[in-house]
Parts: C-alpha cells; sequence; structure tokens
C-alpha cells in the first residue's frame, strides 16, 4: 500500500511534464518570454559595457567631458562637446531636408499616383535603402562634394551670406554635406513607412470626405494625413534615429574637424565618425576610454530623443483622443 502510494504521484509526473509541453499556450508563453528579456539583457548587458571600459576617462574628466571643447590625444585632453554638436546639427539638417521631400513623395505615391506608377516608385525607394552606406559616401565624394565646392556653396554665400550659417570658406565637405548625405539615406526610410501609414487609413474615411463635398487633395490633407499621422512620426523618428548612428558616409564627406563652427559650410565631426577613425589609434587607456565613453554618449543621446519621441506621439495619440 506505501509503495503504490508513493509511486502514484511519481508516474503522475511525466504525465503533467507531457502534457505541459503539449500545452501549446505555456510553451509560446515561456519562447516569447525568452525573446522578451534577451532584448532587455542585451541593452543592460551593452550600458554595462560601455559603463565599465569608459571609467579611466569618467574618473578623469567627469562632467567636464560632455561640456569640453579640446580634444588632444597626445595631452589626454579630451571633450566631447564638438562631436555631440555634429551629430545632433547633422541630423536635424538631414531632418530638415527629407522630412518634407519624404512625407509629399508618401503622399503621392499612396494617394495621388496611379497604381502602376506607385508600385514602380516604391520599388526603386526601397532598392535606394538598400545601397550601403559607404557606397552612398564615396558617390558624394565624387559627385555631391564637388557640385558644393563649385556651385551649391558659392551660392548659398551670394544669396544668404549676411546669415552666419553660410559664410567662411567653401570647401565642399563639412556639416552641410553630411546633411545631405543623411537627407539622402534617410528620405527611403520616410517614404516607405509613411506611404504604408497612408495605405492602411480605412476606405471609409476617404469616401465619407469625399461625400461631403471635399475635393481630393482635401480628403487626402485633412482626413487621411492626420489619421496616419502616428506612422509618419514613427518614419521620422527612425529616420533620426538612423542619422543619429551614421558612421561611414558622414566620416567621408564631414570634414573631420574637431572644432565647433556657426557655418554649415565648414567641416566638422561627428560621435561616430571620430569612433571609427581613432578607435585603432588609441594608444592609452584614457584616450580609448574616452572613445568609448563617446559611445555611451551617443547612446545616451539616441535614447533621450527616442524618449521625447514616444513622449511626442503618446501626446499626439492623447490630443486626437480628445478631440474625437
Amino acid at each position: 500500500m506505501a509503495t503504490a502510494a508513493v509511486t502514484g504521484p511519481i508516474q503522475s509526473r511525466p504525465k503533467k511534464l507531457v502534457k505541459f509541453w503539449r500545452d501549446g499556450d505555456q510553451i509560446a508563453h515561456l519562447v516569447t518570454l525568452i525573446f522578451a528579456a534577451s532584448v532587455f539583457l542585451v541593452t543592460v548587458f551593452l550600458v554595462y559595457e560601455l559603463w565599465i571600459h569608459s571609467g579611466p576617462s569618467r574618473a578623469k574628466f567627469g562632467f567636464s567631458f560632455l561640456t569640453g571643447k579640446t580634444w588632444d590625444p597626445v595631452a589626454e585632453q579630451f571633450g566631447a562637446l564638438p562631436f555631440i554638436y555634429g551629430t545632433v546639427l547633422t541630423s536635424l539638417l538631414a531632418l530638415l531636408i527629407s522630412v518634407p521631400l519624404g512625407v509629399g513623395a508618401a503622399i503621392f505615391l499612396a494617394e495621388l499616383a496611379p497604381p502602376k506608377l506607385s508600385n514602380v516608385c516604391t520599388f526603386l525607394v526601397e532598392l535606394l535603402a538598400a545601397v550601403p552606406s559607404v557606397i552612398l559616401g564615396l558617390l558624394a565624394i565624387f559627385t555631391l562634394v564637388p557640385m558644393l565646392r563649385q556651385y551649391g556653396e558659392p551660392f548659398l554665400k551670394r544669396t544668404l551670406g549676411f546669415l552666419p550659417l553660410f559664410q567662411g570658406p567653401a570647401y565642399g565637405v563639412g556639416y552641410l554635406a553630411a546633411g545631405l548625405i543623411l537627407a539622402i539615406m534617410t528620405f527611403p526610410f520616410i517614404i516607405s513607412i509613411s506611404r504604408e501609414a497612408l495605405l492602411a487609413v480605412p476606405r471609409e474615411q476617404r469616401e465619407a470626405a469625399l461625400a461631403l463635398g471635399a475635393t481630393k487633395w482635401e480628403s487626402t490633407w485633412k482626413v487621411v494625413v492626420p489619421y496616419a499621422r502616428l506612422g509618419i512620426l514613427g518614419s521620422i523618428f527612425l529616420a533620426l534615429a538612423r542619422a543619429l548612428g551614421e558612421t561611414m558616409a558622414v566620416t567621408m564627406v564631414i570634414g573631420n574637424d574637431t572644432g565647433i563652427h556657426t557655418s554649415l559650410l565648414s567641416p566638422g565631426y561627428t560621435i561616430a565618425a571620430i569612433i571609427a577613425n581613432e578607435f585603432t589609434e588609441a594608444t592609452s587607456d584614457v584616450y580609448l576610454s574616452a572613445l568609448v565613453e563617446l559611445g555611451l554618449v551617443l547612446f545616451a543621446l539616441t535614447m533621450v530623443l527616442n524618449a521625447v519621441a514616444q513622449l511626442l506621439i503618446a501626446a499626439t495619440t492623447g490630443k486626437g483622443s480628445t478631440q474625437a
């Protein structure tokens, strides 16, 4: 009797285990939980590694690392402000160019263009997004930079030279060239995602506006675009994240100057560019640690901008819900 009482629960355990593994919900829950936890763990591990390896730089410079303007590896004096400035400036300049063009092109492809033309143009846009950044950088060196040096920047100096943004010598390379190449690189992302967001708007929304007497453009601008605003905002901030972290193409056209300049025609530097250029040349521990801390700063900058983006999207959603 005692033996039977003992073997009963033991024999039931394999049955419970088999039942557990046959239960698809339990397995799916466990697998997806592992996947979600892996994303969090990778992020934590990344921050941990950057924090640990940037220790010597943080101990020596402290908060002055973020405000310092001197980058002198020989004297082991490092400041990140010129690179933060260059990263933010080129990214914002790229968005100023690519957002109006990208959203406008997406509206045309989704609402106004014939289906065949829209499909062909969409294919070409997605093909442009797949071009490696180093190829775009090479093309920029042989086409964009000479055009800016000979025609674009002299024209800006003649017409807008009274502004500090367009003063100084025209080298061709600089903040303006980097912003333009970043605009070309972020342009396809904005078009593709914004187009999909516009196509996802229910047909009833368009038909209701047309039934009330709106024109095709009024229906598109006043009904379809506001309905798809979250997707459009998402495309813009995805493009911003791409611009912040771009390395090779920017390195090839920005001029690689460690100073801070008001003029868009002047050469500059970004965080990703200086890490790519100088990481293999870092000889001292403080030098290497300063470059790692730049990576930590870039990571933090990306997180802050993404957080601002999420707050903006949440505020827009709340405003839309209130108005509804």
